[in-house]
């Protein structure tokens, strides 16, 4: 049985190819031009214009940020960045405002803490205060970035922690989103943070990084297509919020689609559900993707007891894992403990996991799927794996799971059992042995 796919989704899957954005403004606006063959043209402002020297060592930040300011006072059109390397700190970006990466044209981040002011940012699923963004936007609409050009985030200003360091990309309260088609670098934090959005599509982008590449947080309506994403963190991670924090605002992310991409996770996961998941992640959707590599699974749905909040509606199918782990759940004691946790008290603070689906992989994998630290309290609620092929080195472990099915798993090369359950009910699950849990050890650290 194939878990069916939201209206919100099938919404998303309609979507036409980005197209130019057609908006007029004003061609007497210093360094703006319009294009008199073609009245319908959006506005340009090369930044080039404003000041720009994209010489690689003077600092472009005061050209870039008053190219951006004049295209949204203007009504929007394109901020254009021609071939050459334009060292910037933080800018922020205005309501119906492209910014248009030419043919090598590299941004490259200021390596100067100062260039990125302190705000209130969410960091590790909290409100508190961080660095700005290299590129920022906030409470905008009909915004995006693209290539086929490159940007580069600095990694000295990414790596501090609390407070946290400058990520490459952030728009924060955005509806109507649309990155395609360049390339982006990152070090020492995530390289990309849409947080409160709507309308997201990330499409043909590659990203490269030590931390997480695409981090969705609170978001809603959201499509990653054709990206390529190799990370020394989670490769794509969705959040919605860490303890009582994100419980008590209770902003899910939702309606999410995750199709065609090629991702490599060489630390952690290839797509991290979680580990901030108190306000709730739902709807979710990944297909027609390859798994290159995980440390630990290709998808690790992963938080922890204290965090509550709903992780449902999760379906997936037509996927290539070709090394580390296929999926992981745990839902009692993973996600990221380097701060002090608000937890949630008592039993509303148990994470509740509902409809996961997985069908179609094909695998050449470690640990097939192991889905066993579960609470008894709150167990898995509906778990299908169907037509999983290949090979393995660890079959199924199932823990405290409620209408699981399970059918047509063809795979070879394991050691021990294919199948082996404890308190799992459901089909397909005969001649399974009983999962008894490997001896608790000291956790490598706190980030999982």
């Amino acid at each position: 049985m194939r878990t069916p796919l939201p209206h919100a989704i099938r919404k998303l899957l309609r979507l036409a190819p980005l197209a130019p954005l057609l908006w007029l403004s004003p061609a007497n606006l210093a360094g703006a031009t319009t294009d008199p063959a073609a009245s319908a043209a959006p506005a340009a402002f090369n930044v080039r214009s404003f000041g720009a020297t994209g010489d690689g060592a003077t600092k472009d930040t005061v050209a870039f940020q008053k190219a951006l300011d004049a295209c949204a006072v203007a009504g929007g059109g394109d901020v254009v960045v021609p071939a050459g390397n334009y060292l910037i700190g933080s800018v922020q970006m205005g309501t119906r405002t492209i910014l248009r990466l030419e043919k090598d044209s590299v941004i490259t981040g200021s390596p100067d803490m100062a260039d990125y002011p302190m705000m209130e940012i969410r960091w590790e699923g909290r409100w508190q205060q961080g660095h700005r963004a290299l590129i920022y936007s906030a409470n905008v609409d009909h915004t995006g970035i693209v290539g086929p050009g490159r940007i580069d985030g600095d990694p000295t200003v990414a790596a501090p922690q609390n407070p946290r360091g400058a990520v490459v990309l952030e728009p924060i309260s955005c509806n109507d989103l649309r990155w395609e088609g360049f390339t982006l670098t990152q070090g020492g934090n995530w390289a990309t943070h849409p947080t409160y959005c709507s309308d997201v599509v990330i499409k043909d982008v590659n990203i490269s990084g030590n931390r997480d590449g695409i981090d969705v947080d609170s978001c809603k309506g959201v499509r990653i297509e054709g990206c390529n994403v190799d990370t020394g963190d989670d490769a794509i991670s969705l959040k919605s919020g860490r303890g009582m924090d994100g419980a008590r605002i209770g902003k899910p992310t939702e309606d999410v689609l995750i199709t065609h991409c090629n991702l490599q996770g060489r630390s952690f996961a290839c797509i991290g559900i979680g580990s901030e998941t108190s306000g709730g992640i739902r709807n979710i959707r990944i297909e027609h993707t390859q798994f290159t590599s995980s440390r630990t699974s290709a998808i690790y749905i992963k938080t922890r007891i204290g965090r509550a909040g709903t992780i449902e509606n999760i379906s997936a199918d037509d996927l290539d894992v070709l090394a580390g782990g296929f999926l992981q759940v745990n839902l009692i004691s993973s996600g990221n403990a380097n701060t002090v946790d608000d937890s949630v008290a008592g039993l509303p603070g148990y994470p509740l996991g509902k409809n996961f689906s997985f069908s179609n992989v094909r695998v050449a994998c470690t640990t097939l799927v192991d889905v066993t630290k579960i609470s008894t309290e709150k167990p898995l609620q509906g778990l299908v794996l169907a037509n999983i092929t290949g090979t393995c080195t660890k079959g199924i472990s199932l823990a405290n799971i409620t209408g699981a099915e399970l059918k047509d798993i063809k795979v070879t090369g394991f050691t021990g059992p294919l199948l082996a359950t404890d308190n799992a009910t459901g089909t397909g699950l005969e001649g399974a042995v009983k999962f008894v849990a490997p001896p608790a050890r000291a956790q490598r650290g706190p980030r999982q």
